[in-house]
């Protein structure tokens, strides 16, 4: 009976929370990074050795198309049902601005576990960089002992994003949350 609940959350959790793709499936242009960048980019970032790295690149943007803005940094977190997570790294537009930005939130679940990890997170239909900074709900899974990587989506109104984990640690489970994404950093998770 509880596999059934678990089952059923997260099949309720997928189709609340996850985004309908069909209006960011732009292809590439000189206002998106390809996907040659953004590997690149994120071999800089989580070293070219990140088993699967490449591999979720090229589902982001199967699924999504080329991004028109990345984030790139360091997050840590953990949870025993109830998690936590934070982070912090730089926002890098097509027109090579740059801006500092911290995220947080929590998160509820079937999930234990702590990590840490490098994240770059592929960013799609962002019109103004002022709109990365408000809640993206998502679900998110995880399984690792140690390394391993993931991918998941997050949405809020227009803006999508894609955030790729490379992380250590030990941490297993699905749960549901959001990240606060915010131009200052703040301990409080909500």
């Amino acid at each position: 009976m509880l596999q059934k609940s678990r089952i059923f959350l997260f099949g309720f959790a997928l189709l609340t929370f996850m985004p309908t793709f069909a209006h960011s499936n732009n292809t590439g242009s000189q206002s998106s990074f390809t996907e040659a960048e953004v590997l690149t980019k994120a071999e800089g970032l989580m070293g070219s050795s990140a088993a699967g790295l490449a591999k979720a690149i090229e589902r982001a943007f199967s699924d999504l198309g080329a991004p028109n803005a990345f984030i790139e940094g360091e997050e840590f977190g953990g949870a025993m049902m109830i998690g936590l997570r934070y982070g912090e790294g730089y926002l890098n537009l097509r027109s090579g601005q740059t801006r500092k930005i911290f995220w947080q939130g929590p998160s509820v679940g079937w999930d234990v576990g702590g990590h840490a990890s490098k994240v770059i997170t592929l960013v799609y239909n962002l019109k103004n960089s002022e709109d990365i900074f408000r809640r993206f709900p998502g679900v998110d899974g995880s399984l690792y002992f140690f390394a391993g990587v993931s991918l998941n989506y997050q949405t809020a109104g227009d803006v999508i994003l894609a955030p790729i984990r490379t992380g250590v640690g030990m941490r297993w489970g699905a749960n549901i949350g959001y990240l606060h994404y915010n131009k200052e950093h703040s301990w409080f998770p909500f």
